[in-house]
């Protein structure tokens, strides 16, 4: 019997059964649905992409995977030399796992490990963002800010070692006045805060966080799983502000399988790099470096360059601006577009129970959450597709 994510199982209502997928759509036996959420946002150059396909089915006749204890290949090669020339600064150093979860885990054990390699043993805190999210590991889940995901940590109490804040410049700077000479980092997800209900924040929040970190020796780590490969309406948010760490996954395949890396800059990895064998980072997933993702993963970037998706996503942007433009309802607290993510916040939950029957029945597939009914689409949707998902979502305050 399958488990099912995020799901009491007693009461859970029958998922629907996808036979195929291609483009932008989800086909099940009897229906085709524009998946409006690109499989928990990491689909964005949809599905059945012949040349990301292609790209797997090359490696595959090579091998699948090897581990990289002891070993090596080409994909893992060329996407580490790829994501050292095409990642900001001297972000340089790939460390590969097969989740985002385990990537953030990593970042968290790299921040902790550097200062303890350095004997400084007063820096275990992290500080961190309320409404974060960063993975469901119970690392990621301790410096991550919500209950409706996490309430399992409440068996511990509170942490003693995080410290959430809201995105203020003002408890920025007093967490930092506070906790500096403690803090071995500042995890976030920049801008966007995504299954924390996709909350949209401005850089220049960021941008004092570089200086505050800077300023007292703290690493900053960005969680860009979720926010990286334009879903902000920038590249990375790293290239704008630029992080010590920086943590991709979801779409650095395309969708197409499970692949994270941690990226640490010149200053983190010389931390590492010693003669003593105990300042080593003692860690290794089996699946990290996977040939077929790297694959994936190379040819997604190729993608992502040759074909103009930075101005897919502005073209989304605005389109999404122009049919959300006017529109209101008194059950609605705040309508939120960035990049190629509108969310929908309203005040009270149920408003928006049933929309995800709703919506299928429209020809579209979504997934709200709590108070948040949203979209953040594949980057090769057209016009037609989008202003569907778009109007769907209106018609549901119309209609009720």
């Amino acid at each position: 019997m399958i488990w099912y994510p995020y799901e009491q199982m007693k009461t859970m209502k029958t998922p629907y059964k996808i036979v195929d997928a291609e483009g932008v759509y989800l086909y099940t036996e009897g229906q085709k649905l524009i998946d409006s959420v690109s499989s928990w946002w990491s689909a964005i150059h949809g599905y059945k992409h012949p040349e990301l396909n292609r790209a797997i089915e090359t490696q595959l006749r090579k091998f699948a995977h090897v581990m990289l204890g002891g070993l090596t290949h080409e994909p893992v090669q060329k996407l580490s030399d790829k994501l050292q020339s095409w990642l900001p600064g001297d972000l340089d150093y790939c460390f590969f796992s097969d989740s985002g979860s385990v990537a953030v885990e990593v970042a968290l054990k790299i921040a902790l490990q550097y200062f303890m390699n350095r004997d400084e043993a007063r820096r275990t805190m992290v500080l961190a963002l309320e409404h974060a999210y960063h993975g469901d590991t119970f690392k990621a889940m301790e410096v991550g800010d919500d209950e409706d995901y996490h309430f399992v940590l409440n068996a511990y109490g509170q942490s003693r070692y995080v410290v959430h804040i809201p995105t203020e410049t003002g408890a920025l700077e007093k967490a930092f006045a506070a906790y500096h000479d403690r803090l071995n980092c500042f995890i976030v997800e920049p801008l966007l805060q995504g299954a924390g209900g996709m909350r949209m924040y401005d850089v220049s929040f960021l941008k004092r966080a570089r200086e505050l970190c800077d300023q007292y020796g703290v690493l900053l780590i960005f969680d860009e799983v979720a926010t990286g490969f334009g879903r902000t309406g920038n590249r990375f948010v790293a290239d704008l502000v630029l992080p010590d760490i920086l943590v991709l996954g979801k779409a650095l395949t395309g969708g197409c399988i499970g692949h994270a890396v941690t990226v640490a800059n010149r200053r983190v990895y010389e931390g590492f790099y010693d003669e003593n064998p105990s300042h080593a980072l003692m860690h290794g997933p089996t699946f990290m470096g996977n040939a077929l993702a790297c694959s994936a993963a190379l040819k997604s970037i190729e993608l992502f360059e040759q074909q103009g998706y930075m101005s897919k996503i502005r073209k989304i942007e605005a389109i999404t601006r122009r049919e959300m433009q006017g529109f209101s309802d008194p059950r609605v607290k705040e309508v939120r577009i960035m990049g190629a993510c509108v969310c929908i916040e309203v005040y009270d939950p149920d408003t928006i129970a049933g929309y995800q029957q709703f919506a299928c029945g429209r020809g579209v597939f979504s997934r709200p959450f709590l108070n948040y009914m949203y979209a953040m689409v594949p980057y090769i949707i057209r016009e037609d597709e989008l202003v569907a998902v778009l109007q769907t979502m209106k018609a549901w305050f119309a209609e009720r």
